[in-house]
């Protein structure tokens, strides 16, 4: 297992190749066609359950592909004590999925007695990076695999914010000495919205920390876009994942549609466009 020491990169995190996120609607040509895809990427909490059909369905999964767990509710900025009834359970599916690493996201969504079941930005202050970072810390010490936070999209912003999003989100991770679980896509929309430049965002986080990075569609309102992963992945995503890509030295890649759900085949073909990018990269770039 990787040691969880000090100015840990992602040299040593395995590079899974190119997946999707599982979908309960792809099962059936999963199950029957056995495709040739790389990993899947599951939602943590659809499958922290003692038995039953979810299980039985991930089992089969594991018994042909890699998978690779993603949380939406451990809402790691949150007031409230961190949940360890929530974090024995995760940790138990960990070891049923055999998962190498584990991924949230950098948000809060908890009050005392109150659960949002949201994904809400948090202020961008020295006081609220040390205290998520000590609290990723214990995270990932708990867990004992190596832990990523993923940047959110945006559509507010805090008066109080003392910097921009990109130096809260590698203050974080390198308080925290944890991962980047990088979202091209998000920069996109955060950068739409908020009118910032999504380069000097890739140019001011420490790509080497980042261990997978999601693609996604979005829906474009014009004055705003929303991050609905329930469309293609324009050109402009496309082109800021070339640059991200060979920075990191090659990482794991995943595709994330969730809603307005297409084929399966018509899902792994856009997640196979990433080749076309990942080809075209010098391998010295990748070493």
């Amino acid at each position: 297992m990787l040691p969880l020491t000090a100015r840990m990169k992602n040299k040593d995190i395995p590079n899974l190749g190119i997946g999707i996120g599982l979908r309960i609607p792809h099962y059936e040509d999963i199950f029957r066609i056995e495709p040739d895809i790389d990993w899947f990427e599951i939602i943590s909490e659809n499958f922290m359950v003692e038995g039953g059909k979810p299980l039985e369905n991930l089992e089969k999964i594991l018994e042909r592909y890699p998978v690779v767990q993603h949380g939406v509710s451990l809402a790691i900025g949150s007031p409230d004590p961190l949940d360890f009834d929530y974090l024995k359970k995760l940790k138990a599916l960990t070891k049923i999925t055999k998962t190498p690493w584990v991924s949230d996201h950098l948000c809060w969504g908890r009050l005392p007695g109150a659960h949002y079941h949201d994904l809400l930005p948090l202020p961008y202050t020295q006081e609220v990076i040390d205290y998520v970072a000590e609290r990723a810390r214990v995270v990932q010490d708990y867990l004992e695999l190596p832990f990523a936070l993923e940047n959110l999209s945006s559509y507010v912003a805090y008066k109080d914010d003392q910097m921009p999003e990109w130096d809260f989100y590698r203050a974080v991770v390198e308080k925290a000495d944890i991962f980047m679980m990088l979202d091209v896509n998000n920069i996109y929309v955060s950068s739409r919205n908020h009118g910032f430049d999504p380069q000097q965002y890739i140019d001011n986080i420490p790509l080497d920390r980042v261990l997978q990075i999601h693609l996604a569609g979005h829906s474009d309102h014009g004055d705003y876009i929303i991050d609905t992963h329930d469309d293609y992945v324009i050109d402009e995503v496309w082109k800021l994942y070339a640059q991200v890509y060979p920075q990191t030295g090659g990482v794991s890649t995943l595709l994330e549609w969730d809603d307005n759900l297409i084929s399966f085949q018509e899902t792994w073909n856009e997640a196979l466009k990433a080749k076309q990018f990942q080809s075209k990269i010098p391998q010295a770039a990748l070493i």
